[in-house]
């Protein structure tokens, strides 16, 4: 992870664009720019939060490690909400790891400015807590997803989701880790991308995924991704 960055903070993340400028000046001297590299470690598991993030244009995943070994991931992050939640829910730790996904540009705050300014009758106060419900949908919603369609809907969607957080059509992706993030095995990810290649909704290349065909890819994909989206654009109402 870069160090901080002093310029002005970047816009983009829409809880805080939703913030009167008011309270938004008040958070500032909080608030901190960062950049996000490929696969930096952000939360480990059970050990303290320092910091919550606030996504621009990244996406960051939530990943949950068996006994084994074997890693899914069970939540997804990006410029609609916030890394961090249980803080705001009074937690300290979590047992999940939390990695970005996609490199990008975030912006972060210390977890007790967090617990200490962000305080009842705030607007990002309010923002949280709709967001916390939005969560639980989108992982409600996932489970289902998971259980009852095909390995190439939920590629599409997932796919769909990060296209959405990244702001552009071209960003980094390997087989293998879209297999985990799935919990699927790589031959799957292998024919879902082949075949999506062919239809001509993306291209895939030495670890880069492109979107060529949205309209395409959001044919292939299932109902899931537009009740997940639904809901988080729900968020700044």
């Amino acid at each position: 992870m870069s160090p901080p960055k002093e310029e002005q903070l970047p816009r983009g993340n829409r809880l805080l664009d939703a913030l009167p400028d008011e309270e938004l000046e008040r958070l500032r001297p909080h608030l901190e720019s960062v950049s996000l590299g490929l696969k930096d470690v952000l939360v480990e598991p059970d050990e303290p939060i320092e910091h919550v993030y606030f996504p621009i244009n990244g996406a960051c995943s939530m990943i949950a490690t068996m006994k084994d070994g074997q890693e899914v991931e069970v939540g997804t992050i990006g410029n609609e909400g916030m890394l961090g939640l249980p803080v705001f829910l009074e937690r300290e730790t979590v047992p999940l790891r939390t990695i970005s996904q996609v490199p990008g540009e975030a912006v972060r705050m210390r977890s007790e400015a967090l617990r200490r300014e962000v305080r009842p009758g705030d607007r990002l106060h309010r923002l949280l807590h709709r967001y916390t419900e939005a969560t639980l949908v989108f992982a409600a919603q996932s489970s289902a997803c998971n259980r009852l369609h095909s390995v190439e809907q939920r590629a599409s969607r997932w796919l769909l989701h990060t296209h959405d957080r990244v702001g552009k059509d071209e960003f980094p992706l390997t087989q293998v880790f879209l297999a985990q993030m799935l919990g699927v095995r790589r031959a799957s990810v292998s024919e879902v991308a082949s075949a999506l290649q062919k239809q001509g909704s993306i291209s895939y290349s030495r670890g880069l995924i492109k979107i060529l065909d949205r309209p395409g890819l959001e044919a292939k994909s299932c109902e899931c991704y537009d009740v997940i989206r639904a809901e988080f654009n729900r968020l700044p109402g």
